[in-house]
């Protein structure tokens, strides 16, 4: 029971400083424009889609 609650405490733990980290890169990206916008895991073109000009287009 005790690896259970360990488990448990060790992955709620990792989820909430992912979130941090996230919130971090976009607040950093916020701040310094120059550098362009943070990339987020998931969007712009990926596995479904392709880039052609600049714009994500279903294939």
């Amino acid at each position: 029971m005790i690896n259970f609650l360990i488990a448990m405490a060790l992955i709620f733990g990792l989820m909430l400083l992912w979130v941090y980290i996230q919130q971090t890169t976009r607040k950093y990206a916020a701040k310094h424009p120059e550098f362009g916008a943070a990339k987020e895991e998931g969007l712009g073109c990926g596995k479904n889609c392709g880039c052609k000009a600049g714009k994500c287009e279903s294939e």
